[in-house]
């Protein structure tokens, strides 16, 4: 039988180890989140937008996270762009490592509002505009991301190369690798950099080859779908490869 609904969570228990994994909010944090439609994962589709088209969006926390990407399962069709259904090869799921400020976020909410309403700017949303500050609103670094792209014929290859390069870098109890459709996420945990790499990490790690961006970004959910590919940690434990 034909699966009727998108199915965002691929495997289960990566999802719920990733969010275990997860730094601890405290009360003025939430995690966000969103659903794209990439364009690049469905090369037939046309009618997207752009590379990342905005679906849907969301605040959360830890022990919602779950339901909450369940709750993104509807009905096949229903994420449209020019009134065209996506198919579920284009949808990968995006989340902040590093937790929002949600106070943060409040004030300069109620700020972009008051100009909206200086300037009568009739058509601003004030919900879109509370959820493009929350994303902006760093409460504090959990991790230091790099994002690598890869060639997607020599993955393996590159991954080991990269790896190594990694080492020469920054120690391991530092580093966690999320294996991702086009490459790798280096995440650094800056509370782990040994003394002898923390002037010379950062530098050292975006002058590999492939880093295309760094800081603080979103990344794909491990557990669920990426253009239908399951992102996943290759060492949950910090330097323990699979």
């Amino acid at each position: 039988m034909t699966n009727m609904n998108y199915q965002i969570i691929k495997d289960e228990s990566l999802l719920r180890d990733f969010i275990q994994w997860l730094p601890e909010l405290e009360p003025h944090e939430k995690y966000y989140m969103c659903l794209f439609a990439r364009s690049k994962y469905c090369k037939t589709v046309t009618h997207i937008s752009s590379d990342k088209a905005q679906l849907k969006r969301f605040v959360t926390d830890k022990k919602r996270m779950y339901e909450k990407i369940k709750q993104l399962e509807v009905e096949v069709g229903a994420y449209r762009q020019k009134d065209i259904g996506i198919p579920e090869e284009a949808l990968a799921l995006y989340i902040t490592p590093n937790p929002r400020n949600m106070f943060k976020a409040s004030i300069n909410t109620m700020v972009k509002l008051a100009h909206a309403i200086r300037d009568e700017n009739v058509m601003m949303s004030p919900h879109q505009e509370a959820l493009s500050e929350v994303q902006k609103a760093k409460s504090r670094t959990c991790y230091i991301d790099f994002d690598i792209d890869l060639d997607s014929q020599m993955q393996a290859m590159e991954i080991g190369v990269a790896m190594t390069k990694i080492k020469a870098y920054v120690n391991k109890e530092a580093v966690t690798y999320l294996k991702t459709r086009g490459g790798m996420h280096v995440l650094i945990d800056p509370t782990k950099v040994s003394k002898e790499y923390i002037k010379s990490f950062y530098q050292g790690l975006k002058s590999i080859a492939g880093v295309d961006q760094t800081g603080d970004q979103m990344i794909p959910v491990p557990g669920c779908t990426q253009g239908m590919f399951i992102p996943h940690f290759l060492n949950l434990n910090n330097g323990n490869n699979d």
